[in-house]
């Protein structure tokens, strides 16, 4: 057994454990076997993320009573490694990415995985924040200049920043009095796993936050550019048929604020990330018509054949 793991509660009932190398994580992560032939995900971070992973922990954990919803269930958390490091331990979800297996179904289908990836994210979202939170509007808005400060000082031009930038600031004043929950930090295909019964499951709770819950649907973008009818499917699933007009006002704002955020984000990883990042923000800028129009072009409101 490997010292890392050797101090970790039952990991002598283990019988394989495989290292993942996938995502953006510092963490590193292991597919774990047991004995009795149990899948676990354990995940291991330095010891100076205690209380970071503590509280990723616990609030994964206030999800634990919800129902009916495939996801990463936390098992065990503490410190191992001759206390060098910690250890987060979850139930494993078995199945393929959703980003490789909703491309290969037909439109009704990716439809239909979307419309539950919705109804799924409301469930989460029912978890509200502390009463103790920062006002939204206070912590959004420093987080927007910040975005546009470190976007100008990029020196990294993309066509239709300028009205971006303008759509932005236009619409800040919504940003007042919004509620604040639970948010799973990174909702898109590329965190959802299709098992073989064709369940959606969630993966990847590393980003969990708290905010507005309309937030979570800055990366759909992601979804949209995979599956129109994944995406489209997902915001009708999460209102149930019955998106409100400031919702989608709402979403563009983030997503507006996500692209301009992402080409700063992107040039510690290279310049391959922000030729594709400064990619995706000309694809949004088209998608909401320079941002003329506050619905993107690819949403339907209702799925047809």
């Amino acid at each position: 057994m490997n010292q890392i793991f050797s101090d970790i509660p039952g990991s002598r009932t283990w019988s394989h454990v495989e290292e993942i190398h996938k995502g953006w994580s510092n963490d590193k992560k292991y597919y774990v076997q047991t004995n009795d032939d149990r899948e676990l995900l354990l995940k291991i971070s330095d010891i100076t993320q205690f209380e970071r992973k503590q509280h990723e922990f616990e609030a994964v954990k206030k999800l634990d009573h919800l129902e009916g919803i495939l996801m990463s269930r936390p098992l065990g958390f503490g410190i191992c490694n001759n206390e060098q490091s910690v250890y987060s331990l979850f139930t494993w979800i078995e199945g393929e990415n959703a980003e490789k297996i909703i491309p290969t179904l037909n439109a009704n289908d990716q439809y239909q995985f979307g419309f539950r990836a919705g109804e799924i994210l409301r469930k989460m979202h029912e978890n509200p924040a502390k009463q103790d939170q920062e006002p939204w509007a206070e912590y959004y808005n420093a987080k927007i200049s910040r975005y546009i400060s470190n976007y100008k000082g990029s020196g990294i031009p993309f066509k239709g920043a300028d009205q971006t930038i303008r759509f932005i600031e236009q619409h800040r004043h919504l940003l007042e009095h919004r509620p604040q929950t639970f948010q799973h930090g990174d909702y898109h295909v590329g965190n959802m796993v299709v098992t073989q019964s064709d369940e959606l499951g969630i993966i990847d709770f590393n980003r969990l936050d708290y905010g507005d819950p309309w937030e979570e649907f800055n990366r759909i973008t992601w979804c949209a550019a995979l599956s129109p009818s994944f995406a489209s499917g997902r915001i009708n699933g999460y209102f149930n048929n019955d998106v409100p007009d400031l919702f989608f006002k709402l979403m563009a704002l983030y997503i507006a604020s996500n692209q301009i955020s992402s080409i700063h984000w992107a040039i510690s990883f290279g310049q391959k990330e922000v030729d594709d990042m400064v990619q995706r923000a000309e694809e949004v800028l088209n998608a909401y018509d320079d941002f003329q129009t506050y619905i993107p072009k690819w949403y339907l409101p209702s799925y047809r054949d």
